[in-house]
């Protein structure tokens, strides 16, 4: 199922594709397949989404300066490689050649008792900091004889939880009422909740392009409709027009944001862009999911300090619902998340949880209460942001020095760095490290329809001598890709993207 169209104006799509697609191609070959390799990029990237109508050939001549012949021949080129679809009279679409088994589902972890040898850089996740995990479930059981008198349903969540939650966020200059707050088991399950409340199927929701490969098959297997919106070059992330553009034309249901060290990239949005988006959400009647899950790990001090939740520029309080988690702060074991919303959305999504999982587990809850009312949650952060910092250092240095040809930006916080592969397909690169011993997840995973085969994301989660052989195996698999020493598919006879 196509899951949105979009229509690329002339002069949108010469600003996308620089000064390749222009006049200034010919000086460095022909200038139609300048811009064929221009707009295959744009595809392969995700900045511009399949589907999308191409401004006809005569309108984006004159918007880059070249003869019409030289737009033709390149749309030629286009369509016999698979990424344009033409129909007279109608126009020309962007596409991904047909065949191509692209990954598009999430990466479960392995079991720790199947990886062996397997240096498992699939999934975001670091062991749990400890003393901290014990501490934490050894107050559980001191507080839990007085929650088992009750009938142990919490379908909002254990007050003494919601409580702290709440005073957390007017803490951070949001000012919350435990009225507020839903726990709910992890953020996946605030996700689905939400999902379930406002996108009972075929709704659009407007995810970030890339985003979190899980997420995006959630809304996927709940019948959404998935409007991308291209991410910046960079850690600069979010671009404020396209947001409009593709709000104001799409009026999606639901967008999807990960503002706080996004995942995969790593950006993070300052104050004007969380400011912009929220104004862009709340013109086209969109509810916006803020997702904090990586709000905890800031590595780096930020200029002018970090900016504010997206919440707060939510002035009637009626636009943003965020989701956030101690999975990714604290431990993936411990399966509490929450959501922060008006108090009207939380009673409606409160008693739709009957029809879902009743509530959370009333251990883990607890335990999650004593970290955050008695200083174990900060104290357990310092750590884990300090074993991130070395982590960071160690898989950067890996990198660079087995792998100088691809290329990433090093975010100031997260877990993740969002790689460019040289050229290689990212799925091949995946496919044959698995084998080589080195598990990462392919660049498509985290896109819309194919988009992001030069790409792989390397969580930050190993250090050390484990950092550099798991730079040394991705090496290998590189070379192997490279050698086209694989099978056909994804990648040329020599490995590389088509």
């Amino acid at each position: 199922m196509r899951e949105w169209t979009s229509t690329v104006g002339a002069g949108q799509l010469a600003r996308l594709l620089g000064p390749q697609g222009g006049a200034a191609a010919g000086r460095r070959g022909p200038a139609y397949r300048a811009l064929a390799d221009g707009i295959r990029t744009l595809v392969l990237e995700g900045r511009l989404p399949v589907a999308a109508r191409l401004p006809a050939e005569r309108e984006l001549a004159a918007a880059l300066a070249v003869s019409r012949t030289t737009v033709a021949t390149a749309f030629e080129s286009l369509r016999a490689d698979g990424f344009l679809r033409s129909r007279r009279g109608s126009g020309s679409w962007t596409a991904v050649p047909a065949g191509r088994a692209l990954p598009a589902r999430g990466l479960e972890p392995l079991p720790p008792e199947a990886g062996g040898t397997t240096i498992d850089l699939g999934c975001a996740q670091l062991a749990a900091p400890e003393p901290w995990l014990t501490r934490a479930f050894q107050a559980a059981l001191v507080a839990l004889p007085q929650a088992a008198r009750t009938h142990g349903d919490f379908p909002a969540g254990l007050p003494a939880l919601r409580a702290a939650l709440a005073d957390r966020y007017t803490e951070r200059g949001v000012p919350t009422m435990p009225e507020q707050i839903m726990i709910t088991t992890g953020a996946m399950g605030a996700v689905g909740a939400i999902c379930r409340m406002f996108v009972p199927g075929g709704e659009r929701v407007a995810v970030e392009q890339p985003s979190y490969a899980n997420v995006l098959q959630l809304f996927r297997e709940a019948g959404a409709r998935l409007v991308p919106v291209p991410m910046g070059e960079g850690l600069s992330g979010w671009d404020l027009s396209a947001w409009r553009h593709v709000l104001g034309e799409a009026s999606p249901r639901l967008a999807y944001v990960i503002a706080d060290f996004h995942n995969p990239t790593g950006a993070l949005a300052d104050d004007e862009r969380r400011r912009g988006m929220v104004a862009a959400a709340r013109a086209s009647g969109t509810v916006l999911i803020a997702d904090e899950t990586m709000t905890d790990l800031a590595l780096d001090a930020a200029p002018g300090g970090r900016p504010r939740p997206v919440a707060a520029f939510d002035h009637g309080g009626s636009t943003v619902i965020t989701v956030g988690s101690a999975s990714k702060s604290f431990w993936a074991g411990l399966r509490i998340g929450w959501v922060r919303a008006a108090p009207e959305v939380i009673r409606r999504l409160v008693a739709a949880r009957a029809y879902a999982d009743l509530g959370s587990p009333v251990m883990e809850q607890l335990a999650v209460a004593w970290l955050l009312t008695e200083g174990g949650w900060s104290a357990a952060l310092e750590e884990r942001r300090a074993e991130l910092r070395g982590h960071r250092a160690d898989v950067v240095a890996a990198l660079r020095e087995r792998l100088p040809e691809w290329e990433f930006a090093v975010p100031s916080g997260g877990m993740t760095l969002w790689v460019r592969t040289g050229g290689l397909s990212g799925s091949r690169v995946a496919e044959v490290g698995e084998r080589l011993g080195v598990r990462v997840a392919s660049g498509p995973r985290f896109g819309v329809e194919g988009a992001f085969e030069g790409y792989v994301r390397v969580p930050f989660i190993v250090g050390g001598p484990v950092a550099e052989e798991a730079a040394a195996r991705l090496a290998a698999a590189a070379g192997l890709v490279a050698g086209g020493a694989v099978g056909a598919g994804l990648a040329t006879p020599a490995g590389y993207i088509s």
